[in-house]
């Protein structure tokens, strides 16, 4: 299911954002916000009072606390809500509120999940969830069956309960998130594997390419398409005039995208993206964020033709400061640059697929969203 994060085709994300200097603050996912909101509101269900702070076991052991923001009890039922801290990560769910509201079902009922005010519903398959159910993701829904579970064999009661969770404005934050391309409608999704945030950490954007692939599989799509940026997207998904649902926000993650489709193959596949971007595939990287690969210039040299080369433009390839600059240089001395990297980038990706049953082209763009090279 799709992370909170800002996507890359759409605004910025984990893939442009400058990584800030020193060490990070971790933080904390929706799921642990949600799993200790629903502690402290069963607790005072069963005690009518609160804990504050609650703490909670996560998946590895670690046992942190969380203060509340909100809390109310009557006789139909409790809720208390906590305000998500992703420490240092460009979360857009930073600050928001996690409420967790619970009742009591009848008996032999068991542990039933609802989505509230900005939790989303499922309404495609693929996810790790049904349609119509809340998007609320199989590690939080354990965690917090756990701590339920927990509670109710120390006071001996049957576990019988409905947890609804709501986080306030989350339908105008999803927006800003994955959730529409996925299918989530309503709202925001309730994450986490580990309950913990990890500064700047690409999984969670790897997740949410698998889980696009998944969907994309799931609704029988023949063909995907994972681009660098919005403007080589839109062109690309103009060409072939491709739904959404076969968009996939590849971003910088070229890697993750193809090692998925290995083991999860689709019939086709066009990636997308502008000159330097391809240029670094066609090197072989398949990280293609300026902080973890660069364009080498020696490399694009060595893709003019003999017979174009002089001296003076050997030196200037290999003085330039950007990709760009070697395409205009490509350009004014007749040599179709694009083309050719366009070819290698494919190179890349086929042998990254491997033996996979693959069907894919590459394609170029420039700034204003104009095809420079197709190849495949």
């Amino acid at each position: 299911m799709s992370p909170n994060h800002t996507p890359s085709p759409s605004t910025s994300s984990t893939g442009s954002l400058r990584k800030p200097e020193g060490p990070l603050r971790t933080g904390w996912t929706t799921g642990a916000c949600a799993t200790a909101a629903t502690k402290a509101a069963l607790t005072a269900l069963i005690s009518g009072a609160f804990p504050d702070p609650v703490s909670i076991r996560l998946p590895g052991g670690q046992e942190p606390a969380f203060c509340l923001a909100r809390e109310g009890l009557d006789a139909a039922g409790a809720f208390a809500g906590i305000i998500k801290d992703a420490g240092d990560d460009p979360d857009v769910t930073h600050g928001a509120m996690v409420i967790a509201s619970l009742r009591f079902l009848s008996a032999g009922s068991g542990i039933r999940f609802c989505a509230g005010e900005g939790v989303g519903i499922v309404t495609r398959p693929g996810l790790p969830l049904a349609i119509g159910e809340a998007a609320i993701n199989p590690m939080p829904r354990q965690m917090m069956t756990a701590e339920v579970e927990e509670l109710a064999r120390l006071h001996g009661f049957s576990p019988d309960i409905e947890i609804t969770l709501a986080i306030p404005g989350g339908e105008k934050i999803a927006e800003k998130t994955w959730n529409p391309r996925l299918g989530i409608v309503g709202g925001l999704s309730i994450l986490g594997t580990t309950g913990i945030v990890h500064p700047f950490s690409c999984a969670a954007w790897i997740h949410s390419i698998h889980r696009g692939i998944d969907v994309a599989r799931a609704m029988g799509l023949p063909h995907v398409l994972g681009a660098t940026g919005s403007t080589s997207e839109k062109a690309a998904q103009n060409l072939y005039g491709l739904p959404e649902e076969a968009l996939l926000d590849m971003g910088d993650f070229a890697g993750g995208l193809l090692k998925y489709l290995r083991r999860y193959p689709v019939p086709r596949l066009t990636i997308a993206g502008g000159f330097a971007k391809m240029t670094k595939l066609a090197q072989g990287a398949l990280d293609l964020h300026s902080g973890r690969s660069q364009v080498d210039p020696a490399f694009l040299l060595g893709l003019f033709p003999p017979q174009n080369l002089t001296k003076t433009l050997e030196a200037r390839i290999l003085a330039a400061n950007t990709a760009l600059e070697i395409l205009e240089l490509a350009k004014d001395n007749h040599v179709d640059l694009p083309q050719t990297i366009a070819r290698r980038a494919r190179d890349t990706a086929l042998a990254t697929l491997g033996d996979a049953k693959i069907a894919v082209d590459v394609i170029i763009t420039d700034r204003e969203g104009e095809i420079l090279a197709r190849a495949g």
